[in-house]
């Protein structure tokens, strides 16, 4: 009795374990460590195009994994890292790049937030230099004023 407890105590194991590899999506890895290295270094450089902010390196979205699968066929295919690049770029654009290289389609990708943030500087800065101009000076109230002021505060402390 206590054999057959501990066999399927094993098996409920061994499929846990089977359910869980799964889960996480192992991904082979080619049989060569070169080459792997190769890809697992072109993996950090490709950008997760639904998760966008990070590398397919990084990425567990299912989109992530095909385009390891894809940089490692290609590295398999004896492509070199430029080429395999390439391959992607050809697919889905600079965009698909960390780093895409500097040229006039990524012009404004590249110059636009230093634009920006140049942009918002100055106009903070002409904001608080008219700010500054926008303050009145203060003057000494005059006689009929002082006359008004005395009359309403008299009228409130009566009411």
């Amino acid at each position: 009795m206590i054999g057959l407890r501990r066999a399927a105590l094993a098996a409920l194991f061994v499929a846990g374990c089977a359910v869980l590899a799964s889960a996480q999506g192992l991904e082979p890895v080619l049989p060569d460590p070169a080459q792997e290295a190769r890809a697992q270094e072109l993996h950090k450089r490709i950008r997760c195009l639904v998760c966008q902010n990070q590398s397919i390196h990084e990425s567990n979205a299912e989109l992530a994994r095909d385009l390891r699968a894809v940089v490692r066929e290609r590295v398999a295919a004896g492509d070199t890292d430029d080429q395999a690049v390439a391959y992607l770029v050809a697919r889905y654009g600079d965009w698909v790049l960390l780093r895409p290289p500097l040229n006039g389609r990524t012009l404004l990708l590249w110059l636009g937030p230093p634009f920006i943030l140049g942009a918002a500087l100055i106009r903070t800065g002409v904001y608080f230099v008219r700010s500054r101009r926008t303050i009145p000076e203060f003057k000494p109230l005059s006689s009929e004023e002082k006359a008004r002021v005395a009359e309403l505060l008299g009228e409130e402390r009566q009411g």
